[in-house]
């Protein structure tokens, strides 16, 4: 639960704190005063959208800190750890502070147990702390969706197991679906590249090029067209290096200068001396190089750098062809495996199928499972909600969740409509279609206080869930939300007395106008203050002693429920 809330600069509201905790805290206050802000920065808290226009007029940003009582461990703790926050210990709870700070250039800044989080953090937190129901959301319960949404969250357990196990068999058909009407209509695509993939492994084959040869032979072609100007160099290099003509040499002059330094007797010159005799073991073996070199030269002629260009020729067209050298070896070496692929077209469709058949059969048992166990649970919900209303003075109302035949989804194969008849004899309808909006507010409070049962949620917030509503109706409406407020918090913005009555937390939004600016704060009412706020709500005025008294009835009735 939400155990404060403390709101800066967001509308009329300047700063104030809201005391929470447990049970059922009705906020109330004059029209414009701002009691809609304490929803709109609770939403802040749990991840809505950040809308600068709320921030208060003059304000730099608006804030909004809350501080959460939660269980220490679970999806909560969870979420919080992953985000980098920590709770503070609170006895067997734990204590999580949530911020959002709004600027007026609309930037959003969040945290988290003391650590920044985006938005989304917040929102993964608002799915396991509260519900909020306003009067859109009302709307919403005329939705298909939300009404199947209700059903499912009605059902536990059992049809989140059966749709889970739904979801999972209609996710393996429609994969197999896609991979047989992609093969199927594209054959004619797959045959066209089977034949030319066919063709290049063909054209590789017969060629059989080397990883490289490309460039060892653009190596060779330049060799070749340039032999005589290289046999010139080489010639020069060699005879500069070992004569055979008895010309002044490299070799001769090193040998010359080892014999002399031999005949000293100093080690020094002797150590220079074995130097020298190294460099010309290394003359002579470049020397040697440059012969073979000349040799080889000698042995090419222009039918080896025709030979030499025909074939750069070749890799030529398949380097144009492929992009490069390499990109034609990757072909050639992942190629046939490719090729087996598009071959076996057909008895890979003839597979697919077959297994595809067998997915199919399983998702109709799964689907029928799922209809099966949202059947079951439509007729206690129907019978439990329609208890509800009962209670919540339509007397002769009945409701029907009502699971037809629908297309198939992931969320399976059947419709559900939420049918009211608001009295005997009446055609049952939906309530898209036939329910006003004070029936429809009754109809979600009702369907709530039902789930609560079995899907229980930590906070219930209702913005003016009492919209349309009055007298015995709004009692009702008061003592259901007292009810759910047993096993839940439950906030709820009301301007209906008969409903702020089972409250045991009473607080109002003040607003004071000093000729220049409007400010709102809140109050927590106890005693004279909170009879005179229940005699405004009644006549809109504080002091009448007629609605003083009503006032007091309606507080009594309250306190003995509550």
């Amino acid at each position: 639960m939400i155990d404060e809330m403390r709101i800066r600069g967001l509308g009329v509201i300047d700063d104030a704190v809201l005391p929470l905790g447990a049970g059922f805290t009705a906020v109330t206050g004059e029209t414009g005063a701002g009691k809609t802000m304490v929803v709109t920065g609770l939403g802040l808290l749990l991840g809505a959208r950040a809308d600068s226009s709320a921030i208060r007029a003059g304000a730099a940003q608006a804030s909004v800190a809350g501080v959460w009582m939660v269980p220490p461990q679970g999806p909560v703790a969870d979420i919080v750890t992953d985000a980098g926050g920590e709770l503070e210990p609170a006895g067997d709870a734990a204590e999580l502070y949530v911020s959002r700070t709004l600027s007026a250039e609309g930037r959003s800044r969040a945290s988290v147990g003391g650590r920044p989080a985006p938005a989304g953090v917040l929102a993964s937190l608002a799915e396991e702390l509260v519900v909020v129901h306003g009067q859109s959301d009302q709307l919403r319960l005329r939705s298909a969706a939300a009404q199947r949404d209700a059903l499912d969250r009605f059902g536990g357990e059992a049809i989140a197991t059966a749709l889970a196990s739904y979801r999972e068999r209609f996710s393996r058909w429609r994969e197999l679906d896609a991979e047989i009407t992609e093969l199927t209509e594209n054959r004619d695509r797959r045959a066209a590249e089977a034949a030319l993939l066919r063709e290049q492994l063909a054209e590789i084959e017969q060629l059989d090029p080397q990883p490289g040869e490309d460039v060892e032979l653009n190596e060779r072609a330049e060799r070749l067209a340039n032999s005589e100007e290289l046999r010139l160099s080489a010639s020069v290099a060699r005879s500069a290096l070992s004569s055979e003509e008895g010309d002044p040499d490299v070799a001769a002059l090193l040998a010359e200068a080892r014999r002399s330094l031999e005949r000293s007797a100093d080690p020094q010159l002797t150590e220079i001396a074995e130097a020298i005799a190294d460099l010309g073991y290394r003359a002579a073996d470049l020397a040697q190089q440059l012969s073979g070199y000349l040799a080889d030269l000698d042995e090419s002629g222009p039918h080896e750098l025709a030979a030499v260009e025909e074939r750069r020729a070749a890799l030529g067209g398949l380097i144009r062809q492929h992009g490069s050298l390499d990109d034609a070896l990757r072909i050639w070496q992942t190629g046939a495996l490719r090729l087996a692929e598009l071959d076996d077209d057909g008895d890979r469709i003839e597979r697919l199928t077959a297994e595809a058949d067998s997915a199919r059969a399983a998702l109709d048992a799964a689907a029928a499972a799922l209809t099966e166990v949202r059947t079951a649970a439509a007729v206690r919900l129907s019978a439990a909600v329609t208890e509800e209303l009962h209670a919540l003075a339509m007397p002769d109302a009945t409701l029907e969740a009502r699971v037809s035949p629908g297309q198939e989804s992931a969320h399976g194969r059947d419709d559900v409509a939420i049918l009211l008849a608001p009295h005997p004899g009446a055609e049952p309808r939906s309530v898209s279609k036939g329910a006003s909006g004070g029936e429809l507010s009754r109809v979600m409070l009702a369907i709530e206080v039902v789930i609560a049962g079995t899907d229980p949620v930590p906070t219930f917030v209702f913005d003016e869930v009492d919209a349309g509503i009055g007298g015995a109706a709004a009692i009702e409406v008061g003592r259901r939300l007292a009810q759910l407020a047993r096993t839940s918090q439950v906030i709820a913005v009301t301007h209906l007395a008969q409903v702020a009555a089972f409250a045991n937390n009473h607080l109002s939004v003040v607003k004071s106008n000093d000729g220049a600016v409007t400010a709102s704060s809140v109050t927590r009412l106890e005693g004279e203050q909170r009879e005179a706020e229940m005699a405004r709500l009644l006549s809109g005025l504080t002091d009448s002693d007629a609605a003083l008294t009503h006032a007091r009835e309606l507080l009594s009735l309250g306190s003995a429920i509550s």
